[in-house]
């Protein structure tokens, strides 16, 4: 999960080794100086022209002729290098707009922005990374607001009032086992039926997913949840296991039967693959936002803008599709009709990330040696 480093203003405390968000690391605590920041990186007026918010039916054709002149954008993405290099030379092969990419998991990114913060500088034009991280660079004031007709075919929770970032991908976390282990008949259909005796010795758990946690855990009921994964692990332990992609190999090979918080996308390539590893959509199926922004000051707004279109629209999520990343455009994204998504608050994992880490650990780490 998204581990988080010192940020430049002092919210509360609080970011995935993985082909979906990528990001590792450890959880540190957010402590700092807050006016550094206001020097670097100052606010200004958008004007009328201002390719952010630009609107009307020539808006595609202004965008392209601004970012022709431009000639080129810089993008910082947590995306698995080959997924982000389809997406980014599908845009240039449309537009004639080269993209310098910078991909690294989603704390480096972080880590990177606020580097460059610090020494009032703004390198990229567009950031794509976990919610969690691209949240903690919204509350520095580093993203500029930004409007996209494209919105209107994105699912209803990729947008929202005041917040700079758009949702592009989704992280949805599943139940996933092993079929040569766990006949289908048997497979666990919820989260209570990994109380039962027979799964001792069988399960396994990432050892960061603390939002995760948070988010299944408030859906089960609060407490409630929490006490039924305490008497889960006093029953039938867990097998704590470092990094998603990890994980998913360790459930493909029956080394860890079934596990609590696969990442879909992870297992979906495997099974693509013809590994013996299936998925269970057992409520509440818990999901992180990924998100794309733009950043203030980008040097090249026009082709920062025109790519967000891409990203968002069917061709660019059609891309993500295919490296059976979960796209946030409707038009694209085909998960089971019956399958309702819970999504992670990541603001909320921001300000209570140190009670998080510690519950996490005290129910699956400290408890499982």
């Amino acid at each position: 999960m998204p581990r988080f480093p010192r940020l430049l203003s002092p919210p509360p405390e609080r970011g995935r080794t993985s082909r979906a968000s990528g990001s590792g690391g450890g959880h540190l605590g957010i402590a700092v100086a807050l006016a550094f920041l206001f020097v670097a990186i100052p606010s200004y007026a958008q004007s009328p022209s201002d390719p952010t918010h630009l609107g009307g039916p020539d808006r595609t054709a202004r965008l392209i002729a601004g970012a022709t002149k431009e000639g080129t954008l810089t993008l910082y993405s947590s995306a698995p290098i080959e997924v982000m290099n389809d997406v980014t030379r599908a845009f240039t092969k449309k537009y004639g707009v080269k993209v310098e990419l910078w991909r690294g998991g989603s704390e480096a990114i972080l880590q990177r922005v606020l580097t460059e913060a610090r020494g009032g500088r703004v390198a990229a034009d567009v950031m794509e990374t976990a919610g969690p991280d691209i949240e903690a660079v919204t509350r520095e004031k580093l993203l500029q607001p930004i409007e996209t007709p494209v919105i209107a075919e994105l699912i209803p929770e990729a947008a929202a009032k005041n917040r700079p970032w758009i949702v592009s991908r989704l992280t949805v976390f599943t139940i996933a086992y092993n079929t040569n282990v766990v006949r289908k008949a048997d497979a666990p259909k919820t989260y209570q039926d990994l109380l039962d005796p027979k799964w001792k010795g069988k399960l396994g758990i990432e050892s960061d997913d603390d939002n995760w946690l948070m988010t299944v855990s408030a859906a089960l009921g609060g407490e409630p949840g929490l006490k039924l994964f305490r008497d889960m692990v006093a029953k039938n332990g867990a097998s704590v296991r470092k990094g998603h992609a990890l994980m998913a190999n360790l459930i493909s090979s029956g080394e860890v039967p079934v596990a609590l918080d696969s990442y879909l996308d992870e297992v979906s390539e495997l099974k693509k693959a013809g590994a013996p590893i299936e998925t269970v959509f057992a409520a509440p199926v818990v999901t992180m936002p990924t998100a794309v922004g733009v950043f203030k000051r980008a040097p090249h707004p026009y082709a920062a803008m025109l790519f967000v279109d891409f990203l968002l629209g069917q061709e660019g999520q059609t891309i993500l599709a295919s490296h059976n990343v979960v796209p946030s455009n409707t038009k694209v994204q085909r998960l089971p009709k019956d399958v309702k998504l819970v999504f992670m608050d990541v603001g909320k994992y921001l300000d209570e990330n140190a009670k998080w880490t510690k519950t996490f650990k005290d129910i699956f780490v400290n408890r499982s040696r």
